[in-house]
Order: structure tokens, then C-alpha cells, then sequence
């Protein structure tokens, strides 16, 4: 990941809106441009198993989303997180700016800090009522529930520990299944 400062004024989503679509990832947190390289395969398999899980399970009346989407509480900020779930009623053509439902992002070396300290940090302070921290590289989840402003762990679970969570809907989760190839079927 790298920070972009600029000189003078802070980013803004209208300058986010100009930028090139050149295979990064463009995201904005409280007017500094953070840029960071397309993820790995291992990551990608653990959002898509992810995202498969999610969908079986949600409910009616909320949604799941792949990244990219942006995420805009403000005008100086634009989060892509890997995952997300909002009401249906707050789907708009473009971009979603309510608190979301629940946020997820998959660990990565490039990611790690980003989504551990600065990306936590805002979610909580801009009321993302839950924030899953997914390392494929152990596996492992951790989910946090937003409780009077602040994030409490809601549950963690490695390897082929099974993780049951009610927030924000009932789901149950093995993190070594997230990272596992799909399976062959024999001929």
C-alpha cells in the first residue's frame, strides 16, 4: 500500500473520481489517497468462497456486494472493502454512503496495516455495525460487533474451528474452508 499525499488541499472524491482505471485499487480515508497492487490469488479465493457463503445465507431486506464499491461517508473518504452487506433500501446507482451493515476485508501483506489499524478505525467511527477480519495466509476470522460506539470481538476461529455468528445474520464459518480449492468431482 502507499499513502499519496498532496500538496495544498486533500483528496476528494471528485479527484478519486479522475483517476485512471489501471488495474489498482484507489481508496480514500479522511482526505489521503491510499493506492494499493491488485490482490493475490489467495485472497481472491477466500473473498469468493466468502461472498458464496454470505449470499446463502442472508436474509431478505440486505445485500452482499464484492468489491469494488465504494463506500462514501463523507467527502474525503471512499473504502472499498472486500466485502459488504447493506439494507436493500440503501443500494443507490453508484455508490453506497450509509454506515454499512457489516464490512469485510481479506488480510493481505500489502493490506495488513491499512485494514488492521486505519480502515478498523473508521468503520467504527463512521458506525459499521460489523467489521470480519479474514487472513487467509493462517486462516482466519475475526468478527467484531459495533457495542456503544466501539468494536468488541464477536468471535474468532482458525483453521477448521467452526465460527457461528448472529451478526448481522446467522452464519457459520470454517476459515480453512475460505482458502480451500473448490473440489474435483471424479470422471
Amino acid at each position: 500500500m502507499t499513502a499519496m499525499p498532496r500538496t495544498g488541499e486533500e483528496w476528494t472524491v471528485d479527484d478519486l473520481d479522475r483517476l485512471p482505471d489501471d488495474g489498482l485499487q484507489y481508496e480514500l480515508l479522511d482526505g489521503l489517497l491510499l493506492v494499493t497492487p491488485a490482490p493475490v490469488l489467495m485472497h481472491q479465493r477466500a473473498i469468493g468462497n466468502l461472498h458464496l457463503a454470505l449470499r446463502r445465507a442472508c436474509p431478505p431486506g440486505l445485500e452482499v456486494f464484492l468489491s469494488p464499491v465504494d463506500w462514501r461517508p463523507d467527502l474525503r473518504t471512499s473504502l472499498q472493502p472486500d466485502l459488504l452487506v447493506v439494507r436493500a433500501e440503501d443500494v443507490a446507482v453508484k455508490n453506497i454512503t450509509v454506515p454499512l451493515v457489516l464490512a469485510v476485508e481479506v488480510l493481505s501483506p500489502s493490506t495488513r496495516r491499512k485494514d488492521l489499524v486505519l480502515k478498523r478505525s473508521k468503520y467504527e467511527d463512521s458506525g459499521v455495525q460489523s467489521y470480519w477480519l479474514v487472513d487467509p495466509a493462517e486462516p482466519s476470522v475475526l468478527a467484531l460487533d459495533l457495542s456503544d460506539g466501539r468494536y468488541v470481538d464477536a468471535g474468532e476461529a482458525r483453521g477448521s474451528e467452526r465460527l457461528v455468528l448472529q451478526r448481522p445474520f446467522e452464519i457459520d464459518l470454517v476459515p480453512a474452508e475460505l482458502v480451500a480449492p473448490p473440489a474435483r468431482s471424479g470422471s
